[in-house]
């Protein structure tokens, strides 16, 4: 079992026939190319350095830079459908250095599989499926396309110009999105979120770190947080749908001019529900803390469902 494998028990998926195969050993300058034939996927490992993957439009994938010192080999080959490029360590590990620094140029339609531990990982132009997990590594992402899956512990994503079905996730790292379209989601457990979108979908979980939006023409948005606040600015569709909810953390909606929609916030133990679209004030249940703010603005098309436990709500 190979050293990600161990540290992070993912699946590696294998295919049946070897059909070319390229070894390389530790340290060295490496420079070689694969004719694809019949290829699907390229699977990439490796533990740690950098990687950079970028797409072409020739039939070959090819792989240059150099071996970490402590590297017993690189594997460059097709098995079956799958191009696997791993770096192989010892099993006892050595971790602490430097790492592969590798590129990769492929062809921008086949799906990418990447595994790593502390290893940087760079994509451009690429038009399939993309999934990346890293524990500590950054991701930097460009015009990538159709289902992309990146994901890193305590990395960070950087992430421009994505379409398609997005999902990006960290838990401790920051996520930082600019320019992306169709459906985005994003998770952070306490790394901030910042995203710039044009995505008409998006579905933010952030449990304490702080999240910044700044959206387009939205159809829907889900937005959930425990203590971390949230500043969201949005056009929102005729017909489009805004939930939110937190539990200690702010949640400030700033809204298009002349913003059509039916209104109901909630605040469960103490929140201050804030209305600066229309002269309508909250009221303050009869007993305990709780208390509700209801209204509407123009013909009210669209849903604005906001609910918190203790934190501030505002509109505007």
């Amino acid at each position: 079992m190979n050293n990600i494998k161990q540290l992070m028990l993912v699946p590696l998926i294998v295919s049946s026939v070897l059909l070319y195969s390229f070894t390389s050993v530790a340290g060295e300058q490496v420079n070689e190319t694969l004719m694809v034939k019949e290829a699907t996927t390229v699977a990439i490992e490796n533990v740690s350095g950098k990687v950079n993957i970028i797409g072409w439009n020739k039939a070959s994938v090819h792989v240059e830079g150099e071996l970490d010192d402590k590297a017993e080999k690189l594997v460059f080959e097709q098995v079956g459908s799958t191009i696997n490029i791993s770096v192989e360590l010892p099993n006892h590990g050595h971790w602490n250095s430097v790492g592969s620094q590798l590129t990769i140029r492929m062809p921008a339609s086949l799906r990418v599989n990447f595994e790593g531990v502390s290893s940087n990982v760079e994509l451009n132009n690429l038009t399939h499926s993309v999934i990346v997990k890293t524990v500590s590594g950054d991701i930097n992402a460009e015009n990538l396309s159709q289902n992309i899956e990146l994901s890193s512990v305590s990395g960070n994503i950087k992430s421009k110009a994505l379409q398609g079905k997005i999902n990006l996730s960290v838990v401790s790292g920051y996520i930082d999105d600019e320019g992306s379209t169709g459906r985005l989601q994003l998770q952070s457990v306490s790394g901030e979120i910042e995203a710039k979108t044009m995505a008409n979908e998006i579905f933010i979980n952030n449990i304490s770190g702080n999240t910044e939006l700044e959206l387009a023409q939205i159809d829907e948005l889900k937005l959930s947080t425990v203590s971390g606040d949230s500043d969201v600015s949005l056009f929102l569709q005729a017909n489009g749908v805004v939930k939110a909810s937190s539990v200690s953390g702010t949640v400030s909606l700033d809204f298009q001019q002349n913003i059509e929609a039916d209104f109901r916030l909630k605040a469960n133990a103490g929140g201050d529900l804030v209305n600066k679209l229309t002269e309508q004030k909250a009221q303050e249940a009869k007993y305990g803390p709780s208390s509700k703010l209801y209204f509407q603005t123009g013909n009210a098309n669209g849903s604005v469902r906001v609910s918190t436990v203790s934190g501030d709500v505002i509109v505007k």
